[in-house]
């Protein structure tokens, strides 16, 4: 399945969150492969809206045991002061998907 959502980053917090993600922990990298995570990718506007698109057999398992895995703590304590309008949840809790109501394959 494809799965597509949506996140803001602050404005002043740009240029840090595309440095952090120019260089992701290869720990990280791997526990996205390993909880089902493919094809992942992210797209940014300048008014910090973000988009992110990724592959995946179960977005709710993959999504559930990423948020279990030990290094996603880490990556998400470190991230969490990039994000916008969160309600005290973490990126974790606010990647709900788009409906996709068109693809051209």
């Amino acid at each position: 399945m494809r799965v597509c959502f949506l996140l803001k980053v602050r404005k002043e917090k740009l240029d840090e969150y595309k440095a952090r993600h120019a260089s992701v922990w290869p720990e990280m990298l791997d526990a996205l492969q390993e909880t089902g995570w493919r094809n992942y990718s992210l797209f940014l506007k300048p008014d910090g809206l973000l988009v992110g698109y990724l592959e995946t057999d179960d977005f709710a398992k993959c999504t559930a045991e990423m948020k279990n895995h030990p290094v996603n703590a880490r990556w998400q304590a470190e991230m969490a002061p990039f994000f916008e309008s969160l309600s005290g949840a973490g990126a974790d809790d606010s990647m709900f998907p788009l409906e996709e109501v068109f693809h051209l394959d």
